[in-house]
């Protein structure tokens, strides 16, 4: 959901400047880190949890739910919230991001605690899409963030919050002593005075 803070500034700034033209990549955080350290893009959005030690970064004042989807025809999907307990015998599709467990403090890692280890996790995904489809095909339970997989009224999959519920921060990164082009200044400068 963070686009829609940075299409605010977007819009406001085509309001301004038509000729300023973005190009937008989605991936997980190795594809949107590798591609700013390549010089490829000026600037990424990640979902935490995420390393940011290498970046500068501003927080984005929104947060995104964690919770599973799951097919609509799941036992699970008649209750309001999903626990631990619920998901320690199901088939699991994760992010290869969230289980990194490289990562120090990985709050979804906590979250399980000493369940992690227990889970059984049959894919692994770095787009929520097609994890999105291994659900819908019966593979397993996706867990991700809410609002990225179509669950509305017409489609087979529904979203349940986990609880205790857990969210994912989000920030725009940018490598540090980054030399921008005057339009990626002026798009830094728009999000920092409209975020910071």
């Amino acid at each position: 959901r963070a686009i829609s803070y940075i299409a605010e500034v977007v819009r406001e700034l085509r309001g301004e400047y038509p000729d300023i033209k973005y190009h937008l990549h989605s991936g997980n955080e190795a594809d949107v880190t590798e591609r700013l350290d390549r010089g490829l893009i000026d600037f990424g959005i990640l979902v935490q949890p995420a390393d940011l030690t290498k970046y500068d970064c501003l927080h984005l004042p929104a947060e995104d739910t964690w919770g599973v989807v799951m097919r609509k025809d799941s036992p699970l999907a008649e209750k309001y919230a999903v626990t631990r307990q619920d998901l320690l015998e199901l088939p699991l599709i994760l992010s290869r991001q969230a289980i990194d467990g490289s990562k120090e403090d990985n709050e979804f890692i906590n979250w399980f605690g000493s369940d992690f280890d227990k889970l059984n996790i049959v894919t692994t995904f770095n787009l929520m899409y097609n994890a999105a489809i291994m659900v819908e095909a019966g593979i397993g339970y996706a867990v991700g963030i809410d609002g990225i997989t179509n669950t509305d009224v017409n489609s087979p999959l529904c979203f349940r919050p986990l609880e205790p519920g857990m969210t994912a921060g989000l920030d725009v990164i940018w490598k540090k002593y980054q030399v921008f082009t005057p339009a990626a200044e002026l798009f830094l400068k728009r999000l920092q005075q409209r975020y910071a």
